[in-house]
């Protein structure tokens, strides 16, 4: 039997995405995990928010996955407030959904790791927010030291999922 694992990320994905989604995909199928997603392993019979909450309780560990969603070109930050600023460049935006089930994992005392794409920042993103270390996104041409790199990320992570898994 695999170790359950709760895997955020959005729906839908561009190729890029797709492929680095896999890269994750097999580092948990080579430590013995399985990925379990609201939408993807699991549909919801309830409302989605308590579905997660249900869902995250049978995992021993969950993978945040910062994809961007949402590439916002022009705008203002803060507005109407004395901080208001005007973007100097685009901002990438995950599905608000990252933030909601890392809140709930990181409420669950769950063994985490997360991902980010370059643009992605706010909230879970941010260093320091959570005591998981924010980790750059695979991709498809990561070097054969980069890759190596992130199993040893899987390796040490795997270690407190079997930990909590198996007390």
């Amino acid at each position: 039997m695999r170790i359950p694992i709760f895997v955020s990320r959005p729906t839908t994905l561009n190729p890029k995405q797709h492929a680095a989604y896999k890269i994750i995909l097999e580092e948990l199928e080579r430590f013995g995990m399985e990925e379990r997603r609201l939408g993807g392993s699991d549909y919801p019979t309830e409302l989605p928010l308590k579905e997660v909450l249900v869902l995250a309780r049978h995992c021993a560990g969950g993978i945040i996955l910062g994809f961007e969603q949402l590439c916002v070109q022009s705008g203002i930050r803060k507005r109407g407030t004395p901080r208001e600023q005007n973007l100097e460049r685009p901002i990438a935006i995950p599905t608000a959904w990252n933030n909601l089930e890392a809140g709930i994992l990181f409420g669950l005392q769950l063994p985490l790791l997360v991902f980010k794409e370059e643009d992605i920042s706010d909230g879970v993103f941010d260093p320091g927010v959570s005591d998981a270390f924010i980790h750059r996104m695979p991709d498809a041409e990561m070097a054969v030291e980069e890759r190596m790199a992130l199993s040893s990320v899987f390796m040490k992570w795997q270690a407190k999922v079997r930990e909590l898994y198996y007390r």
